[in-house]
């Protein structure tokens, strides 16, 4: 038996790629999953593949009430919360500051970075009255390096990174495990959109390079666990062969 079993997790963006691939490591391992996403189709797809202990619920993250009831949901069905998973995200569409579109540059923002606030908000009051809980976002390099084409993304990511820090500071005295994983380059949809822009270096690398969509996801398995208490209130990045080490990814 191990740490997951029957701990309830919450997973956004769960429709695809990393998401998706969260979803059912986490099941494997015991879990009950709650799937969030636009796209409800593949999540309901995904729910009735996984089973019994899968729900799913069509959320757009940059809508508090909407993520108030994937909460609501979590607990009505497996009685509580313990991990939430921040992944939801987007990059398109990339473009120059003095090309971007004012309405889809807010977008972006909208989804990666008050969808992140708007995660953690909804989680807190459920986690702290249960003595705790465990909150993984997704991060990004871009997080802290400036990247042409992408200052929607990278402020995003940037802002994101702060709430990790902030959660820490405020609330790891009630139980609540806050951590960042920067996973680098994975082979997902957003890479082929990255490609396809032509813009700026990461454009430019070689499709084999990139990770699979399995290792963040192993990631936030080994992140939910007490064996990664030592990196609470950090970023953790896939890059750093030690952490891969510990984690058990190898090429």
């Amino acid at each position: 038996m191990g740490e997951l079993t029957g701990k309830t997790v919450v997973i956004t963006g769960a429709s695809r790629g990393i998401g998706a691939s969260a979803a059912r490591e986490f099941a494997d391992a015991g879990a009950n999953v709650v799937l969030a996403a636009r796209s409800e189709a593949a999540i309901v797809a995904l729910a009735e593949e996984i089973g019994p202990q899968a729900k799913a619920i069509a959320c757009d993250v940059a809508q508090y009430d909407q993520v108030a009831a994937v909460m609501a949901l979590a607990q009505e069905s497996f009685g509580s919360l313990d991990v939430v998973i921040n992944n939801a995200g987007v990059i398109e569409p990339i473009a120059r500051l003095e090309d971007s579109d004012p309405a889809a540059w807010a977008q972006v923002i909208a989804i990666n970075l008050i969808g992140v606030y708007n995660g953690i908000r909804a989680a807190l009051p459920v986690m702290s009255a249960a003595g705790g809980g465990t909150v993984i976002t997704i991060s990004s390099g871009a997080a802290s390096n400036a990247l042409e084409g992408w200052s929607h993304y990278c402020t995003s990511k940037a802002g994101a990174k702060m709430l990790t820090d902030c959660l820490h500071k405020e609330c790891a005295d009630q139980g609540i495990r806050a951590i960042g994983l920067s996973p680098g380059t994975v082979a997902t949809e957003m890479q082929v959109q990255i490609k396809a822009s032509g813009i700026n270096p990461v454009s430019q690398l070689d499709p084999s390079v990139h990770i699979p969509a399995d290792w963040p996801a192993r990631a936030c398995i080994w992140l939910a666990s007490s064996a990664a208490d030592d990196l609470v209130g950090s970023e953790v990045s896939l890059r750093d062969p030690e952490i891969r080490q510990r984690i058990g990814l190898v090429a």
